[in-house]
C-alpha cells in the first residue's frame, strides 16, 4: 500500500467494487433482507464473478474457461 489517494493502487480494487454494486447491489430492494440472505447473495456473485463472467479481455471467454483453455484446470 502506498499513501493515501494514490489511485493506480486501488484502481483494480475499485473497479470490482464499482461492478459488484452495478451489477449485484443497485437493481435489487434490499428492504427486508437479513444480514445472513445478503451475505449469501454476495458469496454467489463473488463466486459467479470469479468463475462465469465473460470478460472480453479473455477472448470472451469466462476466467475458469480461459484457465481451462491454458491447461492451468483439468
Amino acid at each position: 500500500m502506498s499513501k493515501k489517494g494514490c489511485s493506480p493502487d486501488n484502481a483494480a480494487c475499485e473497479g470490482f467494487f464499482g461492478r459488484l454494486k452495478n451489477e449485484m447491489f443497485y437493481d435489487q430492494s434490499w428492504t427486508g433482507v437479513t444480514i445472513e440472505q445478503f451475505i449469501k447473495q454476495l458469496d454467489e456473485y463473488i463466486r459467479w464473478y470469479a468463475q462465469d463472467r465473460i470478460k472480453i479481455s479473455l477472448g470472451g471467454m469466462s476466467p475458469l474457461n480461459y484457465r481451462r483453455s491454458l491447461g492451468l484446470l483439468s
